[in-house]
């Protein structure tokens, strides 16, 4: 059993009491401008976004992490941000929704309030006053008062439309909650994060990513107390942890520590050398948690990126590929041109090398993908049926995976913890045999249906899975690695 000891970190959780009232903004503006001090920054995102990440990552040079109470236990989630944050003078962490909304309505579980609390994390509470004057006071007050063990320690203006406006709402809201008011920014269009169908633009894809977060960051440097905000994150009291044993890897699927044995058997798998593992990573497939990559290469496998969308394949001697999620959709006519990559695939899967695929990835291995203007794409053609784009959001919310018969991932009748968010649906004409193997899903109390496909150690689907719930996930996918190259050895 891990021993706790306590890891001082200053940090700041920034919430807002509903979605869309600048959260995004206001935490790439404040790491941007801290570092510009000279302050490191370790962000991070509540919840299993990741695409506000991108702008975080960004703003601070280093890669945010999510902190997801749903699909991490409590003491894995705790060691992975104390982990994240070596080397970083301060945490700043966006919440996700609304502060208390998380996994379902019976409980706070998966919340922005949950985590703040799990970490001992002060909260900073962003009030849009677009449209209030007293009123703005209301959010604030409801916030304190919903929840009073909910850290609230400060409160920053956000679509203020002048300096009196937002002084005249600072007062209201401190004479109401006595919380102080830190800082405003002003409405103005030049500081938004452009959106579209996923959410927000990812952060690099915007053609004035750099200069946007530096606008923001002059105007939280001109209007907010910085001082003061770092008072508040070195306030925290330390965080208790044990020393991310998550992340040593235990041998054959079991969550122990290795023996000399275990060690032993897997050196004779990889007697050449480690398995290899090709990573797509580029605008069509950028949605990963560095957490499942880093598992993965703690467990033995050497990772190898590789872009799709620049014509380029799998590298030469790879013993499995990993396609996460993204924007296939975006970019279908470079990928139904990279024809060299589909026969890469595919000669992969004729030797039942690991295939593991993560919505846009899972698209891809789809036969053809169906834009929004009616165009079909051919794409790898692994797994059955067409994947048809939609302008209305088809599926949101965190699921329950289960396996009828053992898949990459886990043993026959085990259960993953996943998310789902896509604009496109799955048409598929699936065999008695295929539907029995399929990987299937629930929302939290709904019924259960196909959410992927599964074939011997192909497993796609629509479902973004953290590695970090489960030692058994990485080891048991670096154990297929190890194994398909064993059997090109032999």
């Amino acid at each position: 059993m891990a021993v706790s000891q306590p890891y001082n970190i200053p940090r700041l959780l920034i919430a807002g009491a509903a979605s869309n009232v600048g959260k995004t903004t206001v935490t790439a503006g404040l790491i941007a401008a801290l570092r510009e001090q000279g302050v490191v920054v370790q962000p991070f995102k509540c919840g299993p976004d990741y695409i506000d990440p991108t702008w975080h990552s960004r703003a601070a040079g280093r890669a945010c992490r999510n902190l997801d109470t749903w699909m991490l236990d409590d003491a894995m989630l705790v060691e992975s941000f104390v982990r994240a944050c070596r080397g970083a003078d301060v945490a700043v962490i966006e919440g996700m929704m609304g502060l208390f909304d998380g996994a379902d309505w019976d409980d706070e579980r998966g919340s922005t309030a949950q985590i703040s609390k799990l970490l001992g994390t002060p909260i900073v509470l962003v009030a849009d006053i677009c449209a209030a004057a007293n009123s703005a006071a209301v959010p604030v007050l409801g916030c304190r008062q919903f929840d009073p063990e909910a850290p609230l320690a400060a409160v920053v203006l956000n679509r203020a439309g002048s300096e009196g406006h937002a002084g005249g709402c600072a007062r209201a809201i401190t004479g109401r909650s006595a919380l102080p008011v830190l800082g405003w920014l002003p409405a103005e269009d030049r500081l938004r994060v452009p959106q579209r169908h996923l959410g927000l633009m990812p952060g690099g894809e915007h053609p004035e990513t750099e200069a946007l977060i530096g606008r923001i960051a002059a105007q939280v440097s001109a209007r907010f107390d910085l001082q003061a905000l770092l008072g508040i994150a070195r306030a925290a009291q330390p965080v208790m942890a044990g020393k991310a044993l998550w992340s040593l890897p235990p041998v054959g699927g079991q969550e122990r520590l290795p023996t000399q044995t275990d060690r032993g058997r897997e050196r004779k798998l990889s007697a050449v050398r480690p398995p290899v593992l090709a990573v797509a990573r580029d605008e069509a497939f950028c949605f990963y948690y560095p957490e499942n990559l880093e598992l993965l290469q703690a467990y033995g496998a050497v990772i190898e990126f590789f872009s799709p969308i620049r014509g380029e394949c799998p590298p030469e001697g790879a013993d499995g590929v990993y396609l996460g999620g993204g924007y296939p959709e975006l970019h279908a006519a470079a990928l139904a041109d990279n024809t060299a990559l589909w026969q890469s695939l595919r000669a992969l899967r004729a030797r039942d090398a690991p295939l593991y695929a993560e919505c846009g990835g899972f698209m891809a291995l789809t036969e053809d993908l169906l834009d929004l203007e009616g165009r079909r794409w051919p794409m790898a053609g692994l797994v059955p049926g067409t994947v048809r784009m939609s302008d209305q959001l088809a599926a949101l919310g965190y699921r329950y995976a289960t396996a009828p018969a053992a898949n990459l991932l886990v043993d026959a009748g085990g259960t993953l913890r996943g998310h789902e968010f896509r604009y496109s649906s799955w048409e598929a004409d699936l065999r008695e045999a295929e539907l029995a193997a399929a990987w299937k899903a629930r929302s939290l109390g709904g019924p259960e249906g196909p959410i992927g496909y599964a074939q011997g150690n192909l497993l796609a689907s629509y479902l973004h899975v953290h590695f970090g719930q489960s030692p058994a996930i990485a080891s048991r996918f670096v154990g297929q690695l190890a194994r398909t190259r064993a059997a090109r050895q032999s």
